[in-house]
């Protein structure tokens, strides 16, 4: 005779037989059933207690991006699940494997407006992969197997599951659950060999090819096959924000990151190549600035698992639609060997301005109030290159994701599609717990770390290794530079006016030191990276820096500044 338990102990169960052994979370009257079940659970099952659901959902986002995994959310209905939206939608966008169990009313009161009732399907299904409300004990194990197949399996993404009180609490006869199979849903397209075979003979053919790298590389765990297929053919490639890990930074074909803050030499030949291919990207518009004119010259491969995304915003020649670690292989074994030099060399008088005028003096810097870009560079040198680099978004986003090195995959989490201000802080907690081997180096401005600032509690609590390099400028840094460039100079509303972050380290618990002279920040990053635990690193930076190159807004991808009256 089958054991009967409760619709919470076989959620319990049920994460237990996905493999789930980190999850992040806030309890609450309507999922409290769950986490009673979750106490008998705490040797394998580690729940973690975040200050806020918000940086619960931006925890598990960390979580999954550095490990590969799916990441999991537990929270309480009504204002315990809203505040895991702005999550949710992040992890939509940039294609984050993440399951949200929220805690709901009993299926009886739904509709009545209860105490902390939301309809949460309702506001999640647009920006999830599926969404379902889970009504009955029996439906626990299904829903929680099919969560994490739908999240985990081609394009990847986030999954809500509503939990209704009483299917937590009524009883069940527990099977385990595995869903592998969806009869209207297919993750992996399978591609033509017609369109494998006309892949190939147009790089075959082509004479100046451009490859754009972005996260789905990283996703379908294909950089080898990326090294191969660039190799083989001795194309130059440039990468997206969220791809910049899939190719080492020294890899003599990687030309620098794409889009509005990227590198010169890669924006300007996207205009002058004859072969643009995609490698799983969106073609978001950051990346390709004016569509009008973005590439006309040039033919179009593009290479995703989502066949939504072909011919969204750019029309391809050749679709290859599938798992980039498949169709790369196929395509790179009917491609001739081929030397490009001439090509390749062509990028050299871009890339040589560039770091003239705008590198440089970023990173190396003689006189003058201490620089993002110097800090930044600086600590990844100290690291061997080889951290994972967290960001906030603003000016700390593009100067991190700039001047950080990489020699490892999985290395970048930051907020792409969305630009989630706060979000840096508690994915970088979740990264300590995703890859809790390697070095978790978070850069942050003044204005995103008072966001989620609550989660140094998390980080107290948990000892989580979080080195938090905070670039103090005491501006909204960003949003200053476009009222600068295109506002008039008219600073409305983004001077910060700022607390005393040491103490706030302090009161948590966690040691800090704050440089303002170049001289101090060697050796104060390297006590940084030597003291145990979490560290937090106040740089007062330049108030008034700016991020470039910069495609302003509507222009043209090769319209890049290099300066700024």
């Amino acid at each position: 005779m089958k054991q009967m338990i409760t619709g919470a102990e076989a959620l319990m169960r049920s994460l237990e037989a996905e493999g789930v052994d980190v999850l992040f979370g806030y309890p609450g009257g309507a999922i409290m059933p769950t986490y009673d079940a979750l106490y008998d659970h705490r040797n394998t099952l580690n729940h973690i207690l975040v200050r806020h659901e918000q940086g619960a959902a931006h925890a598990a986002q960390g979580y999954a991006r550095v490990s590969g995994r799916v990441g999991v959310v537990l929270a309480t209905s009504g204002p315990g699940a809203m505040n895991t939206i702005t999550g949710i939608a992040d992890a939509m966008i940039d294609s984050t494997p993440m399951v949200v169990i929220c805690g709901q009313v009993g299926a009886a009161m739904l509709g009545t407006d209860a105490f902390q009732e939301v309809d949460v399907l309702t506001v999640t299904q647009p920006i999830t992969k599926w969404a379902y409300q889970i009504r009955r004990a029996e439906d626990v194990a299904w829903a929680v197997s099919r969560a994490f197949y739908i999240a985990k399996s081609g394009r990847p993404g986030p999954v809500v599951l509503d939990f209704a009180k009483n299917a937590q609490t009524g009883m069940v006869e527990y099977e385990p659950a595995k869903v592998d199979f969806i009869r209207s849903y297919r993750p992996v397209p399978v591609p033509t060999d017609e369109t494998i075979q006309q892949a190939a003979e147009l790089i075959n053919r082509a004479e100046r090819p451009l490859v754009l790298v972005g996260q789905g590389v990283e996703l379908g765990n294909a950089r080898e096959e990326l090294r191969q297929f660039l190799e083989k053919g001795d194309m130059p490639a440039g990468c997206t924000l969220l791809g910049l890990s899939a190719l080492p930074s020294d890899h003599p074909l990687n030309m620098g990151m794409l889009g509005m803050h990227g590198n010169l030499a890669p924006n300007v030949m996207t205009n002058q190549c004859d072969l643009l291919i995609a490698v799983g990207m969106r073609f978001d518009d950051r990346v390709t600035g004016n569509l009008d004119t973005y590439a006309r010259q040039a033919k179009v491969i593009h290479f995703d698992i989502d066949p939504s995304e072909i011919n969204k915003n750019v029309m391809v020649d050749v679709p290859v639609v599938g798992d980039c670690k498949q169709t790369l292989r196929r395509v790179t074994q009917l491609m001739e060997q081929r030397t490009r030099e001439a090509w390749v060399k062509g990028f050299r008088p871009y890339l040589e301005k560039e770091t003239e005028k705008v590198i440089e003096p970023a990173i190396h810097p003689t006189e003058g109030p201490l620089l993002m870009g110097e800090v930044v560079r600086r600590v990844s040198e100290a690291t061997g290159h080889k951290a994972v680099l967290v960001t906030d978004v603003g000016q700390n986003q593009m100067f991190g994701c700039r001047y950080f090195r990489f020699t490892e995959g999985r290395s970048v989490v930051t907020s792409g599609g969305c630009g989630t201000m706060g979000f840096g802080l508690p994915a970088a907690i979740g990264a300590t717990f995703g890859a809790p081997e390697r070095t978790v180096c978070l850069f942050v401005g003044d204005g995103g770390l008072q966001m989620t600032i609550q989660e140094l509690g998390t980080i107290m609590e948990q000892g989580c290794p979080v080195k938090i390099i905070l670039l103090n400028n005491n501006y909204l840094g960003n949003v200053r530079q476009w009222q600068y460039l295109f506002f008039n100079k008219r600073y409305s509303f983004t001077p910060m006016m700022n607390p005393d972050y040491n103490t706030i380290a302090s009161a948590y618990g966690i040691p800090s030191r704050t440089v303002v002279h170049r001289e101090d920040l060697g050796a104060a990053i390297q006590e940084m990276l030597d003291t145990p635990g979490a560290f937090l690193l106040q740089c007062a930076v330049k108030e008034e820096d700016n991020v470039l190159p910069m495609t302003p807004p509507g222009a043209n991808v090769d319209e890049m500044m290099l300066e700024v009256k």
